[in-house]
């Protein structure tokens, strides 16, 4: 485990959970029993990027519902895995799937439930306001809140140390001001 930034370089698939790190924890019960989640649309677009750009992507969630499954599947995330408390089985199949070493998966939680699986991979990270066990655990802790571009910091960061971030019309990466 080196430098942060340089061990994103490195960082060829990207897992993570869902409450309070897609969304702020907040969930609506439907009168049929479903759950309705808001979910920040740049971070659906950093995640739908980083599937078009061939990454393998791993959503790991204790929740569950139609709408979950129904938003994940239209970002193309193929390896989804909900109503999941032992996240860990699950991160070891994915890597052993896409033959992944630790050092090349990044984990986002935000909760006690995702420490196992932070601990499991080479860049465990998490939104700003995960919990401080999280938080010991975690090599970045994001700017941003969960359900607030905390996915979208993390996943654009990748890409840009890995050279995959989008290009302008001149074909010159694109950098933050």
């Amino acid at each position: 485990m080196g430098n942060f930034k340089e061990d994103i370089e490195h960082v060829r698939a990207f897992a993570f959970d869902v409450d309070g790190v897609f969304t702020d924890n907040k969930i609506t019960v439907t009168p049929d029993g479903d759950f309705v989640r808001a979910y920040n649309a740049k971070d659906g677009f950093g995640l739908k990027t980083v599937v078009e750009k061939g990454y393998p992507v791993c959503v790991i969630t204790g929740g569950k519902g139609i709408a979950l499954l129904r938003r994940f599947e239209m970002l193309g995330v193929s390896d989804l895995h909900l109503d999941c408390f032992d996240k860990l089985p699950r991160l070891k199949a994915f890597m052993e799937k896409y033959g992944l070493r630790p050092e090349e998966v990044l984990f986002m939680g935000d909760d006690i439930p995702d420490i196992p699986a932070m601990r499991a991979v080479g860049v465990p990270v998490c939104p700003a306001d995960a919990s401080v066990d999280v938080k010991r655990v975690a090599r970045y802790v994001s700017g941003f809140a969960g359900g607030e571009g905390c996915v979208r910091d993390i996943i654009e960061q990748v890409l840009r140390a890995r050279g995959d971030w989008f290009s302008d019309d001149f074909g010159t990466t694109v950098t933050s001001a």
